[in-house]
């Protein structure tokens, strides 16, 4: 199958869960390697290139959001937060450190299987995925260019590195050049997230993208405008 060359890190201290988890995605032909903690999760994160990691929030040591804040100061790999039940203030916390998407325990294998494939379609790190459409979806600004075809975006012909979560963001923003978005709204529809109650989220992600940008073209960073008390809007700014 064309899967073959999608490789899968599932990271858990419970056995039963990554024996689980590890037979479910093998039928699907994902080659999957497996960690028992935070330590041994990040050291395998930083030395390999996962497609994508499915990573336990609670673990002793060094728990899900450590490793995942570490992770995403050196790589933008697609990241599947577990949390259980209750953990509402961690799962917040997660989106805070980068993860792009959380599944709740107890949760359906196949529930998991389908997240894992939904995330890997948006993932700019995709290698065996290709776009259902034929038609070109391209946004081309001074500075900047989004390839939503390919899941790319390049800065002066450079490409920018991105977390699926911080593409989306982009995306989302750039398809409404000036129209502004309250963080309210950009956690529901780019998170598909109802909870009100800590909107950093949208917050870090903005600063990490920005950081991106700016560090081949500040003038690209810059068009990501913050509206002072309600949200973000992306503006265009005039080539020179």
């Amino acid at each position: 199958m064309e899967n073959n060359s999608t490789n899968i890190l599932v990271v858990d201290d419970e056995e039963r869960i990554r024996r689980l988890l590890r037979m479910y995605l093998e039928k699907e032909n994902y080659h999957v390697e497996d960690a028992e903690n935070g330590e041994s999760a990040l050291e395998f994160a930083l030395n390999n290139d996962y497609d994508l990691i499915i990573l336990d929030l609670m673990m002793p040591g060094m728990d899900g959001i450590e490793v995942c804040e570490e992770i995403r100061k050196q790589k933008a790999t697609p990241i599947i937060m577990l949390t259980a039940k209750g953990e509402e203030v961690n799962r917040v916390q997660g989106f805070e450190a980068g993860t792009d998407d959380y599944i709740v325990k107890p949760f359906s294998p196949r529930e998991v299987v389908l997240r894992v494939k939904a995330l890997l379609r948006r993932s700019s790190s995709t290698k065996f995925l290709q776009t259902e459409t034929k038609t070109k979806e391209v946004f081309e600004f001074p500075y900047l260019l989004i390839d939503n075809d390919a899941h790319r975006v390049t800065v002066e012909n450079e490409h920018i590195s991105l977390t699926p979560k911080e593409y989306e963001l982009l995306l989302y923003l750039a398809q409404a050049p000036d129209k502004v978005f309250a963080r309210e709204q950009l956690l529901k529809d780019v998170w598909n997230y109802e909870f009100f109650g800590d909107l950093r989220t949208v917050d870090t992600h903005v600063k990490r993208l920005r950081e991106k940008l700016s560090q081949v073209q500040p003038k690209a960073a810059d068009m990501i405008k913050t509206v002072w008390g309600v949200g973000y809007k992306f503006e265009v700014t005039e080539n020179g």
